[in-house]
């Protein structure tokens, strides 16, 4: 990624997937990691690899929880100097049978959980002019899926929050990257596979074609180095392609899957 020895990292569902390889690699590089979650077990595990990995339980889609325990990090480890946001929900449902909690969920922690993370860490960055902020994204956002509105229309929402906020605080010290990752096998993909699962995803679990979520960091890292607004991993830029050039063929080739 960057130099961060000796700096402080705030990594959002690093218990377990892409947040924890990002942690892990964090910690490596001689960073004090602080990782929220809340997989206890997962935190608690994660914590125990390294003396620099702290683990805090904290609900995202609680502004008091994220206010609380991002305060509780700046008093114990000190200014946060990366935040990478990479926690997120994902089950699969038909929007005709998705449930207004259950959508109303997705948001709070995928959208408003952005929100709040952001607005926690950003005003001392500011303050400071320094810092950088990287926040997953993804591609499905752009290329939408059946069986997934709710979830999309949530990824939608983070892309669009993130590239504004990109150039809103171009000018302030404070770097912010937005992650358009494809589908990864990572347990977010899981949480899919254990509902109403597309059937592109299911066959791509099935097959081992879902993206490898280390070769995904990489791209990522490299990205962040050669300082990218939008970082499209692996896949991510032909889908992205594919759905804005040829949307017919794009809903076609999916519904395939469904019958």
């Amino acid at each position: 990624m960057i130099d961060m020895a000796g700096k402080v990292a705030l990594v959002t569902g690093g218990a377990s997937g892409m947040g924890q390889i990002i942690a892990r690699r964090l910690a490596a590089q001689g960073a004090q990691v602080a990782i929220f979650d809340v997989n206890e077990q997962g935190l608690q595990e994660t914590a125990a690899e390294a003396e620099n990995i702290h683990g805090f339980r904290c609900d995202i889609s609680s502004l008091q929880d994220v206010e609380g325990k991002v305060a509780a990090v700046d008093a114990q480890l000190g200014p946060i100097d990366l935040l990478v946001h990479a926690a997120a929900l994902m089950p699969s449902h038909k929007l005709a049978e998705h449930t207004h909690e259950g959508m109303e969920q997705l948001f709070k922690i995928n959208y408003f959980g952005t929100t709040y993370m952001v607005r926690a860490v950003l005003p001392s960055m500011q303050q400071r002019r320094s810092g950088r902020i990287v926040i997953f994204g993804s591609i499905a956002g752009i290329a939408v899926v059946p069986k997934m509105g709710a979830y999309c229309a949530t990824k939608a929402a983070v892309n669009v929050y993130t590239e504004v906020l990109q150039n809103e605080i171009r000018d302030s010290g404070v770097r912010a990257h937005l992650v358009c990752p494809p589908a990864v096998n990572t347990p977010l993909v899981d949480q899919t596979l254990a509902t109403d699962s597309p059937g592109s995803i299911r066959q791509s679990k099935e097959t081992g074609r879902l993206a490898d979520p280390e070769k995904i960091i990489d791209a990522i890292e490299k990205g962040i180095r050669k300082d990218k607004d939008i970082i499209y991993p692996a896949e991510a830029k032909l889908l992205y392609l594919w759905r804005a050039l040829f949307p017919g063929l794009w809903w076609k080739t999916l519904m395939r899957f469904e019958k």
